[in-house]
C-alpha cells in the first residue's frame, strides 16, 4: 500500500490525470482487499482484482513489468477462494522481477480442464531454490513473505491435500505457480462454513 500510494504521489504534478485514475484504482483494489464479503468469490472477481493491484505496480515499475493475462471465458464463473490470486501475483512482483533490470513479464492463465479450472502464475525473474519454496509451503522457513504458504494452506485445507499449489522453480530459471479448483463446489462448501478460507 505504502509503493503504491508513493507511486501515487509521483504523478500529482506531472500528471495530475493519472493520479487521479491510480487513486480510483487503489480505492477499488483495498475496498476488495478489507471486504467483509465471504470467504469465496468468482474467478472474474478476483481476476479484476488482480488487475487493479497490477496496474499500480506498473505505474511504479514502468516497461520493466510487462503483463500477459490468458483467460478462458468459461471459467469466469467459477467460485475460488477469496484472495487466492493476488498474492501470487504479488509474490511474482516483489521476489521474482522487482529487483532486475530490463523487462520482464508476469504471466497469469486460467484455463478449463474439465471438471477443473487450472489457474497459473508465472514470472520470468529471479527463481528459487526449490528447497527453500518447500520449506516456506512448510511454514518452517524464515521468510518475509507468508503469501505462498498462506495460499496454499487455505487451498489444501478447503479442497484436500492434493489441491495446494505446485510450485516449478529453479534458481535463475523464474517461477510457475499453479492450482486447480473445481469448476462446480457442492453448496455446503460455499454457503457453509466461511472459516475454511481464512487467513
Amino acid at each position: 500500500m505504502y509503493n503504491s500510494l508513493g507511486a501515487i504521489a509521483s504523478f500529482v504534478r506531472t500528471d495530475p490525470a493519472r493520479a487521479r485514475d491510480l487513486l480510483l484504482e487503489f480505492a477499488d483494489f483495498t475496498r476488495y482487499a478489507l471486504r467483509k464479503g465471504g470467504a469465496f468469490t468468482t474467478l472474474a472477481d478476483e481476476l479484476r482484482n488482480v488487475e487493479r493491484y497490477l496496474v499500480l505496480e506498473q505505474a511504479r515499475f514502468g516497461e520493466r513489468l510487462q503483463v500477459s493475462l490468458l483467460i478462458a471465458p468459461e471459467v469466469l464463473s467459477v467460485t475460488v477462494p477469496y484472495l487466492a490470486i493476488q498474492p501470487l501475483v504479488e509474490n511474482a512482483v516483489r521476489h521474482g522481477i522487482a529487483n532486475l533490470e530490463g523487462a520482464h513479464t508476469v504471466s497469469i492463465t486460467a484455463a478449463d480442464r474439465g471438471a477443473e479450472a487450472e489457474i497459473v502464475v508465472e514470472d520470468d525473474g529471479v527463481g528459487a531454490d526449490p528447497a527453500h519454496i518447500q520449506a516456506v509451503l512448510d511454514g518452517t522457513a524464515e521468510t518475509d513473505s507468508h503469501g505462498l504458504g498462506n495460499v496454499d494452506a487455505r487451498l489444501r485445507t478447503i479442497y484436500g491435500d492434493e489441491r495446494g499449489l505446485v510450485v516449478e522453480t529453479a534458481p535463475g530459471a523464474g517461477m510457475r505457480v499453479s492450482f486447480r479448483v473445481p469448476k462446480f463446489l457442492p453448496a455446503a462448501i460455499t454457503a457453509g462454513d466461511n472459516r475454511l478460507a481464512g487467513s
